[in-house]
């Protein structure tokens, strides 16, 4: 007599269907609407600068377009909430497959840790995540898990405007991990990606670190993916969640906007 058969594809595609239609798993949307009023990461003034997102109107149902409506549209590539790809950081310029046209597909659902430091991030605006923050994670939530994503919740995307940014005359002063902590998550816990709800994956002031902007430098050096200026991290679970991130595929691009999309059990 053999063994009966586990379930197969289609019925574990069935049943995941059948329990987000039926609220079982919910969706959850991590993605800030892209509109011209979303702040842009800004650079040294010696330095090119990203462009902000634009919408020019073609037609809405008149002389133009008597039965449509469109836009033109145009942004940078790490505008919005984002993307970013290993060839984004000269440590990943030469590997493989390090375009987000080149993606793997595999890559574009993995499971999510998230790791809550709304608290330190509302004392501190330039709060660092410590490799022994996510070592006390752990302990309460079990061992990161191999090629998942590292979320920092920092509540950071309810701010709006100057107070999102954080400008002042010395650069932005945001939180994001240390340098310790990101190339131990990439190099001893292997992660599939880091993701933030601020402008960028590393904290404002990271230019001063050692190596500069180590999120970047770790990440993408290694292969590893970036996501920035999420938001609703405190909708989900520390664990448990899948994040769907599938970027546009852009030819030889270094990044982009996309929609983030959390899958949770109810």
């Amino acid at each position: 007599m053999t063994a009966a058969a586990g379930p197969g594809p289609t019925d574990l595609l069935g049943k995941l269907a059948a329990s987000i239609a039926g609220g079982g798993v919910k969706l959850v949307d991590l993605t800030h609407t892209l509109s011209p009023d979303f702040p842009t990461i800004v650079m040294p003034p010696e330095f090119g600068q990203s462009a902000p997102f634009r919408m020019e109107r073609i037609s809405r149902y008149d002389g133009d377009g008597p039965a449509w409506y469109w836009n033109n549209i145009s942004f940078g590539e790490h505008t919005g909430t984002h993307f970013d790809a290993p060839v984004h950081w000269f440590t990943g310029k030469d590997l493989p497959l390090n375009t987000v046209d080149t993606l793997p597909t595999a890559d574009m659902l993995a499971p999510a840790c998230i790791i809550d430091c709304a608290r330190q991030a509302a004392e501190d605006a330039d709060f660092l995540l410590t490799r022994q923050d996510v070592l006390d994670w752990e302990a309460r939530h079990g061992r990161v898990p191999s090629r998942s994503w590292v979320l920092m919740r920092t509540d950071w995307s309810k701010k709006t405007g100057r107070d999102y940014a954080n400008l002042t005359d010395d650069g932005a002063h945001t939180p994001g991990p240390d340098a310790e902590a990101i190339r131990w998550l990439v190099e001893e816990r292997g992660i599939i990606g880091f993701g933030t709800e601020t402008i960028g994956t590393d904290a404002g002031q990271a230019g001063h670190f050692d190596p500069p902007y180590p999120a970047h430098h770790f990440l993408h050096g290694a292969g590893r993916y970036g996501l920035q200026c999420l938001t609703n991290l405190d909708l989900l679970p520390p664990v448990g969640a899948l994040v769907f991130a599938a970027p546009l595929k852009i030819l030889h691009g270094s990044g982009s906007p996309l929609r983030v999309v959390a899958l949770v059990g109810g």
